[in-house]
């Protein structure tokens, strides 16, 4: 499971900065809607090889409360980022491992060992040290809006380790990239800007690197506690 963690890591950091390049350069909801429909293209191979029914969910209202929430922790994220260093998102984002041990301790019923407590507090006060420096001004701002996202995201992947006890991974990344492509659409219509060729192959890059990504994360979540997972985020 860590060895999945890590390697989902890895490749979210380099879909991260691909998707801020292209967002200094496109409107943030366009790059949200385009970042997960090539995900979605990624997937559809295998779900045409394997048949429809192989990808049916068990439990079709969960895929979509996931789907719900993690557009709007997608939108804020989103918004935030075209306006802030790629260093500070990451720093922000490393809030993320509190949200998600706490939630896994009250919600899930998951053990919090000491170690993991730890790990996750020297991480939150590295956080700290590189962001509380700057909260003032319109950086303050969206810095605040980043933010916002950690709890959101966090719900999201609780939501996903609980749906990990009876879906497939596979099952979980596909309905993901579907939700989140037909809830963000609207969104990319009214925000249209023609891409041009370069940056359509940067979108496709985020798709397959985001959509490994997410297999990776999700695979992890099945095979360990979420809450033993997350020091590994600060790698």
């Amino acid at each position: 499971g860590m060895v999945w963690m890590v390697l989902g890591g890895v490749l979210f950091s380099v879909m991260n900065a691909i998707s801020r390049r292209l967002s200094l350069q496109l409107d943030d909801q366009l790059v949200l809607f385009l970042r997960y429909l090539f995900g979605l293209l990624v997937i559809l191979p295998w779900v045409a090889r394997q048949g429809w029914r192989s990808y049916k969910p068990v439990n079709m209202v969960g895929q979509f409360w996931r789907g719900g929430v993690h557009t709007l922790g997608c939108v804020l994220w989103f918004a935030a980022l075209p306006h802030m260093p790629l260093a500070d998102t990451t720093a922000i984002g490393f809030t993320g491992p509190i949200f998600i041990m706490l939630g896994a301790a009250w919600f899930l019923g998951e053990p919090m060992r000491r170690d993991r407590w730890i790990a996750a507090f020297i991480g939150f006060a590295g956080v700290m040290v590189v962001v509380l420096p700057k909260m003032s001004g319109d950086g303050g701002w969206f810095n605040l809006v980043m933010l916002a996202s950690s709890p959101v995201f966090a719900a999201s992947f609780l939501i996903t380790k609980a749906l990990t006890r009876y879906e497939k991974p596979g099952v979980i990344v596909l309905w993901q990239a579907l939700t989140v492509t037909l809830l963000s659409a609207p969104m990319a219509w009214f925000h249209w800007q023609m891409p041009t060729p370069l940056q359509w192959l940067a979108f496709a890059a985020t798709g397959v690197l985001g959509t490994v990504a997410h297999y990776c994360l999700t695979r992890a979540f099945a095979l360990s506690d979420i809450s033993a997972t997350q020091s590994l985020r600060f790698l």
